[in-house]
């Protein structure tokens, strides 16, 4: 078997290690440190705070060594930290997004909640003892709150998503406006506003897909993209009025942290990681990039594997600028499944979605639906799928005709065909195993599991990884006996921790944390595919 010992987020020393006496387990791509990463802030002690919305964790990296310690555990009263800040007694202000709060962080590491009245915080900034944040939602507001207590004072309403801002040179603050109001597709402006209130104006237009500004240490403003490219603009607002664009390659770009040398240290939220960039596009790995999830998890018949990995489509490959390989920035994409040269995705905006990895092309199958998740396709060409938060199995047919297969289940997950045809369903909540029947309600094949998600079918056998344990159940689908070939898999959150809450689905219209999401598949060499989210890997499991 192969040896797990690299460290990892799912665990720090490196010594725990699968299991098993039936399959020989590889890593497909290096585990990740970071659950993706997103606001990024320097602290008193010299360290780059990583806040990861993923997670609803906190870390600080040390920029020398790469070196990761949690601060902020998954079960602090945080839930699912985006930006973060500092003030000047070196207080840490985080903007809790999903529920709506903005919480301080003493020194001490005793929480205070500042604000639970901000929709969707996300942006945040501190001016000396000011505490400023906006909203990422369409018409959100850009306010200054007072850890005091008093109500807050809005600054300004209108933005367009709101997102990463700061103090510039001339004693405005900075903030992008990530979508435009005409049209969602199109962004491109940063605005600036007194942060003792007045007229708001806009400073930059036609920039690349802004999602955060940031000053060096110069006052040259820097304009983050949250496109594919990694792009960078800088722009002397005080001078010639010059744009340079540097493509750094990085996917996902979030956020920024100039150092006192003026080294700039950027954020991805699709793969995580802190890299340092270089004014000519160079970057330096400090923290590797790698998989958010990963979630679903398929190969097609050309032995391609893919991975569902939340903000993209991804593959378990290195990737020239690090990291692993992002086929496609289709967010929020959950289970997946290869079908000749296509691969069919579920979203967690609802949909069912048909990709065409070399066309580059999306076509939407079915939307509406509660927190689908895993999916498969039928022996008749439709497409299966686990509709979790309904508790129903649909179809999708060629037409894009959607048919209820079975509804009234506790909290469906995934879906796998046997080779007769026959369809089975993991439920999560019930704990159980069902076989759907033509007529009448489905079938228990097995129960007393703990959380059962990805299934997957190989000869008679069946295959389902109960989460709540860590560990693969397989059952004869021909005796019916049961035994366990895995265990101590790395899914789910670090041993030891229960993150606080069950994430919420949506928060005032936008996304909110997602339920993770343990995927299974068969190869066609007899291996099995595994979604390692605890770590961020994709484990090959091969027969002795």
């Amino acid at each position: 078997m192969t040896v797990m010992e690299p460290t990892s987020r799912y665990d720090a020393t490196g010594k725990r290690r699968a299991t098993s006496a039936r399959w020989a387990l590889e890593r497909l791509n290096p585990p990740s440190l970071l659950w993706g990463s997103n606001g990024v802030a320097f602290g008193p002690d010299g360290r780059l705070y990583v806040a990861q919305f993923l997670a609803g964790q906190i870390s600080a990296v040390d920029p020398a060594s790469g070196d990761v310690e949690v601060v902020v555990p998954m079960d602090s009263p945080v839930q699912s930290p985006d930006d973060l800040a500092f003030g000047a007694d070196g207080s840490m202000y985080i903007a809790d997004l999903v529920p709506g709060r903005v919480w301080r962080r003493s020194p001490q590491g005793t929480y205070t909640l500042v604000s639970g009245d901000v929709d969707n915080p996300n942006g945040i900034t501190c001016i000396g003892d000011r505490l400023f944040v906006n909203e990422m939602k369409p018409d959100g507001r850009l306010m200054e709150l007072f850890p005091d207590g008093r109500d807050p004072r809005v600054l300004t309403q209108g933005l367009a998503l709101g997102n990463a801002m700061q103090l510039g040179p001339d004693g405005h603050l900075y903030y992008p406006h990530m979508m435009s109001g005409r049209n969602p597709l199109l962004t491109g402006q940063v605005w600036r506003i007194p942060p003792d209130g007045g007229a708001p104006e806009v400073v930059a237009d036609d920039v690349h897909q802004p999602v955060a500004v940031r000053f060096d240490q110069g006052g040259v403003l820097h304009v983050l993209s949250r496109g594919p490219e990694g792009i960078v603009t800088r722009i002397d607002l005080h001078g010639s009025g010059s744009r340079t664009l540097v493509t750094s390659g990085v996917v996902g770009l979030d956020n920024a942290a100039f150092d006192a040398e003026n080294r700039m240290f950027v954020s991805s939220y699709s793969s995580g990681g802190v890299t340092e960039m270089h004014p000519d596009g160079r970057t330096r790995e400090i923290v590797p990039r790698g998989l958010d999830g990963p979630y679903g998890v398929t190969i097609d018949l050309g032995g391609r594997v893919y991975a569902a990995d939340h903000y993209r489509v991804a593959r378990p490959e290195p990737s020239p600028e690090g990291g692993v390989t992002t086929h496609s920035l289709l967010h929020f994409s959950h289970g997946i499944v290869a079908d000749g040269e296509l691969l069919h995705i579920t979203s967690q905006f609802g949909q069912i979605q048909t990709y065409d990895p070399e066309a580059g092309t999306t076509r939407e199958r079915a939307g509406g639906l509660r927190r689908p998740l895993g999916l498969t396709v039928a022996p008749d060409g439709s497409l299966i799928v686990a509709e979790s938060d309904a508790g129903r199995v649909v179809a999708v047919d060629e037409a894009d005709v959607l048919t209820v297969l079975a509804d009234g289940l506790d909290r469906p997950v995934d879906v796998a065909f046997d080779a007769e045809g026959r369809c089975y369903v993991s439920d999560e909540q019930l704990g159980a195993v069902l076989r759907l029947e033509e007529d009448g309600p489905p079938t228990v094949v097995v129960d007393g599991l703990d959380a059962p998600q990805g299934l997957a079918v190989l000869g008679d056998e069946l295959f389902t990884v109960e989460t709540g344990q860590r560990r693969l159940r397989a059952l004869s689908l021909t005796t019916g006996e049961t035994r366990t070939d895995a265990e101590d898999l790395p899914v789910g959150p670090p041993p030891g921790v229960v993150p606080r809450t069950e994430p919420a689905l949506f928060a005032n219209g936008m996304p909110g944390m997602a339920r993770r999401f343990a995927g299974l598949t068969a190869g066609p060499d007899g291996s099995l595919l595994l979604s390692a989210n605890g770590e961020g890997t994709v484990l090959r499991l091969k027969p002795r």
